[in-house]
């Protein structure tokens, strides 16, 4: 579950709609109070705190929080909140977001907090493809390949989302950060690379959902 803590209701409605579409339990509270009250009682896997949060602020709900909760806080910053993201981030925030929200920002560092990614290296396992987030590095039945950024961001997508399939929509969103939903024979031009550059020979690792999209299955 994702708590945001926003004043501004129709964009926490807008950010909620779209997260549980890719499958984010989110709960909006309007001040820092609320939020506090939430957090203890529910205990999210992740909280969204807008800099300009209102009752409690933003910094005193980070400091408030960390006296019972180690859980990733995320802080929603505009122009003018400097100041406010470097006392959150020094009272226990983990990270500072823009806002309005970007949800192909939020979305791996959402995955990555549930998954308990956050703090160790960062690596996904799907079948014999090892993806290691940090050092930008795939590896294939042990044997690094290099992939060009767009494939390797494709491939992160996909594996962050193994044995589900996903539209053409959503890939178009999250790792091209567009709408064009025109454009998705880009999509598929990507796909053959990255499955020649895998050794997806038979189309087993990388399959087509004909009319949808793709699914990332592994190899037994």
């Amino acid at each position: 579950m994702l708590l945001v803590a926003d004043p501004e209701s129709p964009l926490v409605e807008e950010l909620a709609a779209t997260l549980q579409r890719e499958g984010v339990e989110v709960l909006g509270v309007p001040d820092g109070a609320q939020a506090l009250l939430r957090a203890g009682a529910l205990q999210p896997d992740v909280v969204l705190v807008s800099a300009s949060l209102p009752v409690i602020g933003a910094v005193e709900f980070v400091r408030a929080l960390r006296l019972t909760l180690t859980v990733p806080v995320l802080l929603g910053v505009g122009e003018g909140h400097a100041e406010q993201a470097i006392q959150a981030l020094a009272a226990g925030a983990t990270a500072c977001v823009a806002r309005p929200y970007r949800v192909p920002e939020l979305l791996p560092l959402l995955q990555a907090a549930v998954s308990g990614e956050s703090g160790a290296r960062r690596t996904l396992a799907v079948g014999n493809v090892e993806l290691d987030i940090d050092a930008y590095q795939v590896r294939v039945d042990g044997r690094t390949v290099h992939l060009p950024l767009r494939e390797f961001e494709l491939l992160h997508y996909l594996m962050r989302n193994a044995h589900r399939t996903v539209t053409r929509e959503q890939i178009m969103r999250h790792v091209w950060n567009a709408t064009d939903t025109t454009s998705t024979n880009t999509i598929a031009v990507h796909v053959k690379r990255l499955r020649a550059r895998l050794g997806d020979n038979d189309d087993q690792l990388i399959q087509t959902v004909r009319g949808v999209g793709y699914r990332l299955a592994g190899r037994s």
